[in-house]
C-alpha cells in the first residue's frame, strides 16, 4: 500500500466551549457535526466542525487538573492544541517517533478507529496524533470522532477550505525538520510541510506555538465584517479566535 498522509484535523483549546465554537460557526459559516462524550473521562468537552475534509476540534476542560487546562495555562491560551492525521498505520508512525526520541503520551483503540498520541513536549508546538480508520481510506469515509454523519455537515458557501496551518519557532527551519521527520514528508526550502489537503509552514515567532489557520473563503471582506459585529478585532484579513489567528483570503 503506497504511503497515505492526510492532514485530518485540527483541534484548539479554549477556557469555554460555547463562545468560541458560537464564533467559529457564526463567522466561518460552518456547522457543529458532533460533540463527542469519549472526551468526558479526560475532563473536556468538545465540538467538531468540518471545514470540506478537515475537522475543526475545539475542546474546553470543565474540571481541573486536565492537560487542556495546563496548556492554556502554561501558553496564555495562545497556540492551537493538536494537529491529527490519518495514514495507513499510527503504529508504525509511533515507533518512528520514539525512535527519534518522541514519546508516546496515548493510544486510542475504539474499532474500527486507532490512535497513536505523541507526547507534546517532544513534539514541540503541538501535540501530533496518527489515526487509521480501517475500511475507510476515503477522506469523505467512516472517521468515529467525528461523529456517525459528519459529511452531511459539510458547508463550502462561506468557508472553502483550511488551506495552511501556520508554526511559530525562534529556528523555523529545525521546528520545521523536526516535524518533517515524525510526519514522515521532508520540508522544503522555504520550511513548509506539503501534504495533500494542506500546508505546513514554519515561520520565525518568539515562542513554538500553532499560531495561524488559513482558510479559502468566498468572500473575505463580508467574512470580516461579520468577525468585527461579533467583537472580534480585526486587522488586515485576520483575527484572533480560539488562541489562533483566523487568516482569510
Amino acid at each position: 500500500m503506497a504511503p497515505y498522509m492526510r492532514l485530518r484535523q485540527i483541534c484548539l483549546v479554549a477556557p469555554q466551549l460555547a463562545p468560541v465554537v458560537a464564533d467559529i460557526a457564526e463567522i466561518m459559516g460552518l456547522s457543529v457535526c458532533y460533540r463527542d462524550g469519549n472526551v468526558a473521562k479526560y475532563g473536556l468537552e468538545n465540538a467538531l466542525l468540518p471545514v470540506d475534509t478537515i475537522l475543526l476540534e475545539v475542546v474546553a476542560p470543565f474540571k481541573d487538573g486536565t492537560t487542556a487546562g495546563r496548556f492554556i495555562e502554561k501558553t496564555g491560551g495562545r497556540g492551537g492544541y493538536m494537529a491529527i492525521f490519518c495514514c495507513n498505520d499510527p503504529d508504525e508512525r509511533g515507533r518512528n517517533a520514539n525512535a527519534m526520541g518522541v514519546r508516546t503520551a496515548n493510544v486510542i483503540d475504539h474499532a474500527p478507529y486507532h490512535g497513536v498520541q505523541l507526547h507534546p513536549r517532544d513534539c514541540r508546538a503541538a501535540f501530533i496524533e496518527f489515526n487509521h480508520t480501517e475500511g475507510s481510506d476515503d477522506i469523505l469515509g467512516a472517521y468515529p470522532p467525528a461523529g456517525p454523519d459528519w459529511q452531511k455537515y459539510i458547508r463550502k458557501d462561506v468557508t472553502q477550505a483550511l488551506t495552511t496551518v501556520e508554526m511559530q519557532s525562534p529556528d523555523p527551519q529545525e521546528l520545521a525538520a523536526h516535524w518533517g521527520r515524525i510526519i514522515g514528508i521532508p520540508p522544503n526550502a522555504g520550511a513548509e510541510l506539503k501534504l495533500p489537503n494542506a500546508t505546513f509552514r514554519f515561520v520565525e515567532g518568539a515562542s513554538e506555538i500553532m499560531s495561524a489557520l488559513e482558510f479559502r473563503v468566498t468572500d473575505p471582506a463580508s467574512l470580516l465584517h461579520v468577525a468585527k459585529a461579533r467583537g472580534l478585532a480585526v486587522a488586515g484579513h485576520e483575527f484572533l479566535l480560539g488562541g489562533v489567528t483566523f487568516r482569510v483570503g
